[in-house]
C-alpha cells in the first residue's frame, strides 16, 4: 500500500496558477464570485428537510459514481463501494483509493474538497484516513445542505426532475424562504423512452399526476404541457434531456405518432423506425412548449448508459457503468434546430456533448443558431462528465475560442450529486484564469488586467445571470 510523504500543503493559494496574471485575475476577479450551478442531481428534499448528514461518507460516496468507479478499478470488493459495509469501512477504503488516483481529476476534486469545506490540508490516505473522516464527520453532523451551498457562496441550484414529480420539495423550500434559490429543471428521459418495458407503467404514473388517462398523442401534449406550466409556477426555466444513444430526428405525422403510441398500450412490438418517430414527434413538440415559456432547453448527448448488465440488475443505473457513446450527431441535431428555427419556435439551447472527438462538431453547430435578439442564445455547453477535468475544460475552452465567443460563455456547472462537489467552479475558475494568463505572456492577448478581469467575471458568473434571469423568477 502507497504512501504520501507531505512537507507542505498541496492545495495552495495559487493552485494551477502558472504566471502573474492568471494569479491577478483569480484572486481579484474569479475567485470571489457568487456559482450559479445551473445543472445538478442534488436531492431538494435533502435542503428543504435541513438536515444534518450522518457522516462523510453519506455527503460524499453514497451517490458518487465517479468514485465507485475508482474504487473499482483499484480492486476494491463492491461490498466496500454500494454494499453494506458501514461508513467508516467505506470511507477508510476510499482513502487507499485516493494515492492511486494521480492525474485523475478525483485527487484534485478530493483535496480541493477538503480544503474549502473543513481547511484540511492533508492528503488523504490510509494514514490520515480516520482523523479525517472524524474531523469531517463532525462538523458534518451539525451542518445542514443549505449551509454547506451558502459557505461557498452559491446563490442558485437547479435540481434534475422528472416530469411527473410533485415539486413538494422545492414548495416548501420557496415557501421557506431560503437566502439561497433551488428550481426544478424538466427532465423528459423517461417521456421518451417508448421502448422502456417500464414505460406503461411511467405512462399512467404520469397521467394520474393531472388525473389524465393516457391514451392517445393528444392526452399525452396535453399532459406534459400541464406539467410544464405546473413546473413554472415553482421556478423551473430549464429543461433537460439526457440521451443515451444517438440523436435520431426524422419526419413525422401526428397521426402516425398517435397509432405508436397505441401500438405500445395494446401490446404490440415497436420497429425501430416508431420509437424514432415517436421521440422525435415528442422532442420537437417539447421544444415548442419551452420556448413558449422562454426556458432554456438543455441536451446531454453522446453517452452509453449501463453497459454493465450485471451490476445494472443488481444495484439499478446509475452505478458508475457508463461512458463515452461512438454517434453520428450532425444531420439529425442540424435537421431538428433548423426545423424550429424556421418556424421561429428555437428558444434558447445548450448542448453538451460527451465524445470529444465531436468538440468542434457541436461548437459549430450552435454557432448556426444565434440571432440578434441576446448574446450566446445557443451554448456548446461545459466540458461534461468524463470531460469536466482539466485537460477536457482546456479543450473545450480552446474549442470554443477557436470556433465561437468565450467571452459569452456561461461557465461552469456540476452536474453533481454531492453537496460537496461545489468547488469544482473553483477548479474551472483557476484554469480559465490560468489559460488566460499564459495568453497574455505569450503576447497572444493585451496586458490589460481590468479589460480581462470583466470577461473572466462574465463566464464565471455575470453571463449565466443575464442568460437565465432567475432574479425575475416571481415564486
Amino acid at each position: 500500500m502507497i504512501q504520501i510523504k507531505q512537507d507542505t500543503p498541496f492545495i495552495t493559494d495559487n493552485f494551477l496558477l502558472q504566471n502573474k496574471v492568471a494569479i491577478e485575475l483569480y484572486h481579484n476577479y474569479a475567485s470571489d464570485m457568487p456559482i450559479i450551478d445551473y445543472h445538478n442531481h442534488l436531492s431538494a428534499k435533502k435542503i428543504a428537510e435541513k438536515d444534518g448528514f450522518s457522516d462523510i461518507t453519506e455527503a460524499w460516496l453514497k451517490e458518487d459514481h465517479y468514485k465507485w468507479r475508482a474504487m473499482r478499478a483499484n480492486g476494491i470488493d463492491e461490498y466496500f463501494i454500494t454494499g453494506d459495509a458501514t461508513g467508516i469501512e467505506k470511507f477508510r477504503k476510499w482513502s487507499e483509493t485516493v494515492p492511486y488516483t494521480i492525474r485523475n481529476p478525483l485527487f484534485h476534486w478530493t483535496h480541493l474538497e477538503l480544503k474549502h469545506y473543513f481547511d484540511i490540508d492533508e492528503i488523504l490516505q490510509p494514514t490520515t484516513s480516520d482523523s479525517i473522516y472524524k474531523a469531517t464527520s463532525e462538523i458534518l453532523q451539525k451542518t445542514t445542505a443549505e449551509q454547506l451551498l451558502h459557505s461557498i457562496k452559491v446563490e442558485v441550484v437547479c435540481t434534475t426532475d422528472d416530469p411527473k414529480d410533485d415539486l413538494r420539495w422545492h414548495k416548501k423550500i420557496a415557501k421557506d424562504s431560503l437566502a439561497i434559490k433551488v428550481l426544478p429543471t424538466f427532465r423528459s428521459d423517461q417521456v421518451m423512452a417508448i421502448d422502456s418495458n417500464s414505460f406503461l407503467e411511467y405512462l399512467q404514473e404520469l397521467g394520474n399526476v393531472e388525473g389524465i388517462e393516457i391514451e392517445s398523442l393528444q392526452d399525452l401534449l396535453i399532459v406534459l404541457e400541464q406539467r410544464i406550466d405546473c413546473f413554472h409556477e415553482v421556478g423551473c426555466r430549464l429543461s433537460d434531456y439526457g440521451l443515451s444513444g444517438p440523436f435520431l430526428f426524422s419526419d413525422f405525422t401526428d397521426k402516425e405518432v398517435d397509432l405508436i403510441i397505441k401500438k405500445k398500450i395494446h401490446g404490440k412490438e415497436l420497429k425501430a423506425e416508431d420509437i424514432r418517430k415517436y421521440r422525435s414527434c415528442i422532442v420537437y413538440n417539447l421544444a415548442k412548449m419551452y420556448q413558449k415559456k422562454n426556458w432554456v432547453q438543455q441536451y446531454h448527448l453522446g453517452a452509453i448508459r449501463n453497459n454493465n448488465s450485471r451490476l445494472e440488475k443488481k444495484y439499478g443505473a446509475d452505478a458508475g457503468c457508463d461512458s463515452i457513446g461512438d454517434y453520428q450527431f450532425a444531420d439529425d441535431i442540424s435537421g431538428f434546430l433548423n426545423q424550429l428555427d424556421e418556424e421561429e419556435k428555437l428558444t434558447k439551447t445548450i448542448m453538451y456533448n460527451l465524445n470529444p472527438s465531436y468538440n468542434e462538431m457541436f461548437a459549430t453547430m450552435t454557432g448556426n443558431f444565434n440571432t440578434g435578439e441576446m448574446p450566446g442564445k445557443m451554448q456548446w455547453g461545459a466540458a461534461w462528465w468524463f470531460l469536466d477535468q482539466k485537460d477536457g475544460m482546456e479543450k473545450q475552452l480552446n474549442v470554443l475560442s477557436n470556433m465561437g465567443l468565450l467571452s459569452r460563455f456561461i461557465g461552469m456547472l456540476t452536474d453533481s450529486r454531492s453537496f460537496l462537489s461545489f468547488p469544482r467552479h473553483d477548479y474551472f475558475r483557476r484554469i480559465l484564469c490560468n489559460m488566460i494568463g499564459k495568453d497574455v505572456e505569450n503576447g497572444e492577448l493585451p496586458l490589460d488586467i481590468p479589460f480581462l478581469g470583466k470577461i473572466i467575471k462574465d463566464i464565471c458568473y455575470y453571463n449565466a445571470v443575464n442568460y437565465f434571469q432567475f432574479d425575475k423568477n416571481k415564486i
